[in-house]
């Protein structure tokens, strides 16, 4: 399901149930940034059509911004799962490449100069793993990541840069690529695992994890995790 409205998009959106479900519309507001509480119906942030996982949705103007800051302070730490190809090595490291939009392709995104600054850290899980496509076996690993900015696709632009693109990737792991991967895996192989941030009002620290899919674990599990 598409995060937010657009004219290109077609059926309901998390926009559009996030409406009923905070009745954003009935707020007063004081600010701009309360303003776009109500724009986007108290989503925090984005994430892909096909990409599972956690999202955040304020319920009321005032943790709508106070989230936003955490967001923008980094106070708010997020751990993504992907499958991706080839063996990753080194198996922890630091990916630091600007992230924009590509100028011959405005719906896609790239390593641009010029382009906002975009960071995601990531450790190898198992690098062990194993796909048989076609009758060959192609090594896979499963991957930690953990994106200290916000760029538009950037764990899968990030993941493509250092050539171990995201399997299922429809726009990045190339197209003989994803559509062999489309044969064993549904979706673009990503997850938004865990996300921790502090309470808007308690100020307490809290960890949200999302279980991991099984469309997912059918390919890790084979592998031991």
């Amino acid at each position: 399901m598409v995060v937010n409205r657009a004219t290109t998009v077609k059926g309901e959106t998390v926009q559009d149930w996030a409406e009923e479900k905070v009745h954003s519309s009935q707020f007063i507001v004081h600010s701009e940034q309360e303003q776009e509480f109500v724009n986007r119906a108290g989503i925090v942030h984005r994430i892909d059509k096909e990409t599972s996982g956690t999202l955040l949705i304020a319920k009321t103007p005032d943790v709508f911004v106070e989230l936003q800051r955490q967001f923008k302070e980094r106070v708010i730490r997020k751990t993504y799962l992907a499958i991706v190809h080839g063996t990753v090595a080194p198996e922890e490291g630091e990916i630091r490449a600007p992230v924009g939009r590509l100028p011959w392709n405005r719906e896609r995104f790239g390593v641009v100069p010029g382009g906002k600054e975009a960071v995601t850290k990531y450790k190898c899980v198992n690098a062990s793993m194993r796909q048989c496509v076609k009758g060959e076996k192609e090594e896979i690993s499963l991957v930690e990541l953990y994106p200290e900015t916000g760029r538009t696709h950037q764990i899968r632009v990030h993941m493509k840069y250092i050539n171990h693109p995201i399997v299922g990737d429809y726009l990045y792991a190339g197209r003989k690529t994803a559509r062999n991967d489309r044969v064993w895996a549904p979706r673009v192989m990503l997850h938004a695992w865990k996300v921790s941030f502090q309470h808007p009002t308690t100020k307490k620290d809290l960890a949200i994890e999302a279980p991991i899919p099984d469309d997912m674990n059918a390919i890790i599990q084979p592998h031991g995790k």
